[in-house]
């Protein structure tokens, strides 16, 4: 239900925009607190780019990024439809597809260690 509530209001949103496809526009214009939300946007995908591989040795530092890009878009296309009126943002896309790479590297750095160790 609400997302048929929401759609009448894709077009006059809170932001005064509903998709943003500049990308690091807020940075750019010094709008909102944008270098909290690049860390929390950061932060919040790197735990998914260290446990995919975790789960599952076929996972390589390609599909870990096009996976946490994926993700990502599916989680700006639900923000659409949400109730709570966020707007979709391309810097999310990035940000979060960033915090997935980053958790891939620390998942090998980790990797590599532990081999080292066992060794």
């Amino acid at each position: 239900m609400p997302i048929i509530c929401s759609i009448p209001n894709l077009f006059d949103h809170t932001y005064g925009y509903a998709v943003n496809l500049i990308p690091f526009v807020d940075v750019i214009n010094r709008r909102g607190n944008f270098i909290r939300q690049i860390i929390l946007n950061v932060i919040m995908t790197i735990p998914f780019g260290f446990l995919l591989p975790v789960a599952n040795k076929n996972i390589n530092l390609i599909k870990t990024v096009l996976l946490t890009m994926s993700f990502s878009i599916c989680i700006e296309f639900l923000q659409l439809f949400s109730i709570t009126f966020r707007a979709t943002d391309i810097t999310d896309v990035i940000t979060n597809t960033a915090g997935g790479l980053i958790g891939y590297l620390i998942y090998a750095a980790v990797r590599n260690i532990m081999l080292k160790i066992k060794s």
